[in-house]
């Protein structure tokens, strides 16, 4: 089961999953939404469309736009749609 760890808690874990361009997409059902704050930051993808991104904010620490998701992706990329990706030093393993 994919889990996503970062400052030394898991933040998200779920046998459900995507899995997009080496990235582990998780439903957000599964992600603890209280490290999770909604940033204004977008970027866009040619083929996905455009990416939306959470800040982490976990015991004590922050890591700006260390989370993103599609919320309305193209057609190619339905899938992932609401899925929560993770970088800037989230482990997944």
């Amino acid at each position: 089961m994919p889990r996503a760890e970062w400052n030394g808690e898991v933040i998200a874990e779920s046998d459900i999953y995507e899995t997009v361009e080496g990235n582990v997409y998780f439903p957000p059902e599964s992600i603890k939404r209280e490290y999770f704050v909604e940033s204004p930051h977008t970027t866009t993808c040619s083929w996905k469309g455009e990416a939306s991104y959470y800040t982490l904010s976990v015991n004590g620490k922050t890591n700006t736009n260390a989370a993103w998701y599609y919320p309305n992706p193209k057609p190619a990329a339905q899938n992932i749609t609401g899925y929560i990706a993770f970088w800037r030093g989230v482990k997944v393993k």
